[in-house]
């Protein structure tokens, strides 16, 4: 056989293991794309601009100055205060998370600058139980909150999740009221807050702390909402409108304040950062209460 011949022959056929391990295909313009060639475009198509799922890791990589995080409150793990069992038991579910290396939860908080300002960054993770908010998710979050205030320095909050997390009940819708207080103890410092809403941001994450940002910003093409659209049209015997729960939807009806294409989203960010501090240096801040809306460590099982 020919070279050539060798070469239609490849064409259209079967891909090897080897081939998957190079190339993806769009989940919207069904292009093929070279791995490397995706990995050096943060993660966008190309061809039409989809927006792929960022890594957690490589999130902070992209908006942090270069060594400059540092992380905290990594080992806090949630004590299963339910007792929790589906097909695994919920400690054994964390657990097995853990051993594949993801984070310990759904959240990586830390502190760090973004083009020398300095901030409080969270940044979830939708690899870890679809990015859910549980015990430790609320209290890493509420802790990088008194941080900034303790410092006086911006927060800026990642999205990505599907929301309250089913295996810690109560415990987890109460993390909405937590966040939300003590980003009400912030607001009342003048300190600003930017939300970044990434695909998806559902459920009581989106019903609390990331649409109460000063500014909130999306990625394009984002699902934002509180239930899914498949739940509201069985629920209301509607077909939905055209893109409805997306970024631009929202921006469109007023919900957001504007759509931000992921390679100019740090700088987006620090110039935002920048006009607000500025804004707010022009006024007193009120002195940091003193009372803090952490939990005591034990009830985490840190």
């Amino acid at each position: 056989m020919s070279w050539i011949d060798k070469i239609k022959a490849g064409i259209g056929g079967k891909k090897t293991a080897k081939d998957e391990d190079l190339w993806v295909e769009c989940k919207r313009c069904k292009e093929q794309i070279y791995i490397a060639e995706l990995e050096a475009n943060l993660k966008v198509c190309p061809h039409c601009d989809y927006h792929f799922r960022l890594a957690t890791r490589q999130r902070i990589h992209q908006l942090m100055d270069q060594d400059t995080f540092k992380e905290y409150d990594q080992h806090l793990t949630s004590a299963d205060p339910l007792k929790f069992k589906d097909t695994k038991k919920y400690k054994d579910r964390i657990k097995s998370l853990a051993k594949k290396g993801l984070s310990n939860d759904a959240v990586i908080t830390g502190s760090g600058s973004m083009e020398s300002l300095p901030i409080e960054i969270c940044v979830f993770d939708f690899s870890f139980m679809g990015g859910s908010m549980g015990s430790v998710v609320g209290e890493k979050i509420t802790r990088s909150i008194e941080r900034a205030m303790e410092n006086n320095s911006a927060l800026v909050i990642t999205s990505s999740s599907g929301g309250a997390r089913m295996q810690e009940g109560i415990f987890s819708l109460m993390q909405m009221a937590k966040t939300s207080s003590a980003l009400s103890k912030l607001s009342e410092m003048k300190i600003p807050y930017i939300s970044i809403l990434t695909d998806p941001t559902m459920g009581g994450v989106s019903a609390s702390f990331s649409m109460l940002g000063d500014i909130i910003l999306a990625e394009p093409g984002a699902l934002i909402g509180f239930a899914g659209p498949r739940v509201i049209e069985q629920t209301i015997k509607q077909k939905l409108p055209e893109g409805f729960q997306t970024a631009e939807f929202l921006l469109d009806h007023g919900l957001i304040d504007n759509v931000v294409h992921r390679k100019d989203l740090k700088s987006t960010i620090a110039q935002l950062l920048q006009m607000l501090k500025n804004n707010s240096s022009q006024g007193s801040s009120p002195k940091m209460a003193e009372a803090t809306l952490t939990k005591p460590p034990e009830l985490l099982g840190a």
